[in-house]
């Protein structure tokens, strides 16, 4: 079936579908009170910055760049500086070539190390803290839903009119579980790409180690075939 053909009661599928997509949200942001619009804006922010770090990681990690690498640390290690600086010159800017750099324009002093590596970790871990809290927040967020929904719910058989319609109580137990069940999904689908962001940011410090490393016995092993 091709994009747009008719379904079998004449109109279009996809937009159909897309449609009916946006009824059911719409549905839920209703049902499910205020709490759904803040959990609404979590999800929208974790999608963002899962986005965002991923073409970080994907770029930073290809297998050209991490051939470059290799080369660089190898010529880093054994004291060929020329050779370093000429894979620096035709390497994309990156965390490691600013580290590389750094360390051959002002020897690779445990020092300079320390400090280039603290100026670069707001980059590697940038967005982890937000991607963080909302793994934190979106499951309190569904919970205070539930709370006020149970709260509405309570009120309205507490009242001292009669309730002859049991839809006037479904609702307040609908947003309840709607709440509950969307903080909880937010969460899930954020931490799992956390988790792999994390694992980058732990390799990055790794190779970041072991530039340092070679670069430290570059400029020892100099001395000595001089």
């Amino acid at each position: 079936m091709g994009v747009g053909a008719p379904h079998a009661g004449g109109r279009p599928y996809y937009p159909r579908m897309f449609g009916d997509a946006i009824d059911t949200l719409s549905s839920l942001l209703v049902r499910g009170g205020w709490v759904m619009w803040p959990l609404l804006l979590l999800s929208v922010l974790s999608v963002t910055l899962s986005l965002e770090r991923a073409w970080f990681w994907l770029r930073l990690h290809n297998p050209s760049r991490r051939r470059r690498l290799n080369l660089l640390s190898a010529a880093l290690r054994t004291g060929e500086q020329p050779e370093a600086r000429r894979l620096l010159g035709g390497a994309p800017e990156s965390v490691y070539s600013l580290l590389a750099t750094r360390l051959l324009e002002e020897r690779a002093s445990d020092v300079v190390a320390v400090e280039c590596v603290e100026e670069l970790r707001p980059v590697v871990e940038r967005f982890m803290p937000t991607l963080s809290t909302i793994i934190t927040a979106a499951p309190l967020l569904g919970i205070l839903g539930t709370v006020t929904g149970l709260i509405s719910s309570f009120e309205l058989l507490g009242a001292s009119r009669l309730i002859t319609d049991p839809r006037e109580i479904s609702g307040g137990i609908a947003e309840a579980l709607i709440t509950t069940a969307t903080g909880l999904i937010i969460a899930l689908l954020t931490l799992f790409p956390y988790m792999i962001y994390k694992g980058q940011v732990e390799r990055a410090y790794r190779r970041m180690e072991s530039i340092i490393a070679a670069a430290q016995h570059g400029f020892e092993e100099r001395p000595k075939a001089t």
